[in-house]
């Protein structure tokens, strides 16, 4: 298989700590994993970026908003300052995407992150998913000229074993312009597949399992219910398994 390395994507400092721990190649780190990944606070990152040993890059998601990921101008004025802002403080590279209302890739506002970036790589995210599957090709094209070093994706299904087949084709085309990096869904149980089949050189996965807490009063404090489950975090003892069946 050769060397794959693991993405772990993380909303706290434990979790971090544990990606770390278990061997992690690479911290995404977001809040609100619930959400889907959305844009973490300075003081996250920096206590994250003191803490963690050993000292691994850190990636940082900008994403203002759950939902859809055509952005407003204002919105895209926020991604930008939060960017500048996280950059000042350690941040070693950024994970974004931006979609016109059509669904196709925001061309204009994805090149101003990008340019904002500077020398620090942007992933684009599994908005690309979201896309129109048919013009898979020309998207990544795009992605790949407009200066992303990377994008992640599930192959347009669920998961990325559902997927796994068009991975596969991204790979086998984009591998020297673009990293593939497939995402969602992956656990000790389908990584090694995963890795396999589609030869891609990282794998992004969460390693998360549930915390035992104090017993909750049974009140939201969010109006829904997202907030009454168990909390989620990285297990050092899962990172570590899926790095040690990816060197197998």
């Amino acid at each position: 298989m050769g060397k794959v390395l693991l993405e772990v994507c993380v909303d706290s400092v434990e979790s971090a700590m544990e990606a770390a721990k278990g061997g992690a190649g690479r911290i995404e780190l977001c809040s609100a994993l619930s959400e889907g990944g959305l844009t973490p606070t300075v003081g996250l990152l920096k206590i994250v970026k003191r803490t963690i040993e050993p000292k691994i890059p850190v990636f940082v998601m900008l994403r203002p908003r759950r939902a859809d990921f055509c952005f407003s101008p204002e919105e895209i004025d926020v991604i930008l300052l939060d960017m500048e802002v996280l950059r000042e403080n350690g941040a070693d590279g950024f994970v974004f995407g931006a979609l016109t209302a059509e669904g196709s890739i925001d061309v204009i506002n994805c090149r101003r992150v990008i340019e904002a970036a500077g020398n620090l790589p942007v992933t684009f995210h599994r908005a690309f998913d979201v896309t129109n599957e048919v013009d898979s090709e020309k998207t990544c094209t795009e992605i790949a000229d407009i200066g992303f070093k990377r994008l992640l994706t599930s192959g347009f299904q669920a998961s990325a074993e559902a997927g796994l087949k068009q991975i596969k084709k991204l790979n086998e085309k984009f591998h020297e312009r673009l990293i593939i990096m497939p995402g969602a869904g992956i656990n000790e149980k389908n990584v090694k597949k995963i890795a396999d089949e589609s030869k891609c050189r990282e794998i992004h996965a969460s390693a998360r399992i549930p915390k035992n807490q104090m017993t909750t009063s049974g009140v939201s404090m969010g109006g829904g219910t997202a907030d009454l489950q168990p909390l989620m975090v990285t297990s050092s003892g899962v990172v570590g398994k899926m790095i040690e069946i990816l060197g197998m």
